[in-house]
């Protein structure tokens, strides 16, 4: 039996309202060690979607599953004509101040790593250096058969080549890549194969329903028992990817922070959450500590 991934989390017990005090976050950040682990949210304000936040894309969208991805053809037809259209635009979004705050506070030396639950690369091109993509990137594409990595490029080029003509204009677009099409504007977009062993192709990111790799969480594991604090910065935490680091600091004893409007589901593991935006937030505390925070000018790395 095919199990749908979990998209969605309500609270089954009173959770403490979320703060504006952001001493415990500057405090943690002064004593360094601080291991960061973002999610969507962090990237709202570059102009890509949360998944559940207000206004979040799982209201409209269900992201596409490793499962329907690799059995259903029209399925993989319907990811890549979105995709490919989403690709267009995903790639002009640029970091925000909550992206450039975190590599602010990593050139300061108060950081130990970057996690993040994000495709999008936005933290990289704000500066930051000791990332690790959870769920990978989009800026790459692996063959199911022979797992050649290629560059997303590349496959932008061969689609584009293979579908002339194609400009719908999508509803929105998702914190995957994914932009909202009906199957009409769908129509007949061709998919390409492999080059090297005519094989499948897929982004090089963990899917809905589809496990991140063992060495990948066993890495983060380590970071999480070598960082002083856990700073959680714009995820809901709703799936076991990004809770279960969570839960591991706080069984080890290490104090959790997290900056959310909204609850998490790790609110209970967690010493504070601070209900404020993530740019105003880390911006506030950059001040306090007397980092400079870049403003974008330059444009991005």
């Amino acid at each position: 039996m095919r199990m749908r991934p979990t998209l969605s989390w309500t609270p089954t017990e009173e959770l403490s309202p979320g703060t504006t005090d952001l001493e415990p976050v500057a405090d943690a950040l002064s004593g360094g060690g601080v291991l960061v682990l973002s999610g969507a949210g962090i990237s709202t304000e570059s102009g890509i979607p949360d998944y559940r936040g207000e206004g979040g894309s799982l209201s409209r969208h269900t992201p596409m599953t490793y499962q329907d991805f690799t059995a259903d053809p029209q399925a993989r037809r319907r990811y890549w004509a979105r995709s490919h259209l989403g690709w267009r635009t995903f790639g002009s979004a640029r970091p925000n101040a909550g992206h450039r705050a975190v590599a602010s506070f990593e050139r300061h030396g108060m950081l130990s790593g970057v996690i993040t639950q994000n495709v999008d690369g936005l933290h990289q091109a704000a500066g930051s250096e000791e990332v690790v993509e959870l769920h990978g990137s989009l800026d790459r594409v692996v063959c199911l058969s022979c797992g050649t990595l290629s560059p997303r490029r590349e496959l932008a080029r061969r689609l584009e080549e293979a579908n002339v003509g194609f400009a719908p204009v999508a509803a929105a677009i998702n914190p995957d890549g994914d932009a909202d099409l009906s199957d009409e504007q769908v129509g007949d977009f061709r998919v390409v194969p492999c080059t090297v062993c005519g094989g499948i192709l897929k982004p090089d990111v963990v899917f809905f329903g589809e496990a991140v790799p063992a060495e990948r969480v066993e890495h983060c594991r380590a970071l999480v028992r070598q960082a002083t604090t856990l700073l959680v910065l714009g995820s809901s935490l709703t799936v076991m990817s990004g809770l279960r680091f969570v839960r591991q600091a706080a069984q080890a004893g290490r104090p959790v922070l997290i900056i959310n409007r909204d609850h998490t589901r790790g609110d209970r593991h967690a010493v504070t959450r601070v209900a404020l935006p993530l740019g105003t937030a880390l911006t506030t505390v950059a001040d306090r500590l007397g980092i400079p925070v870049d403003d974008g000018s330059a444009g991005t790395g």
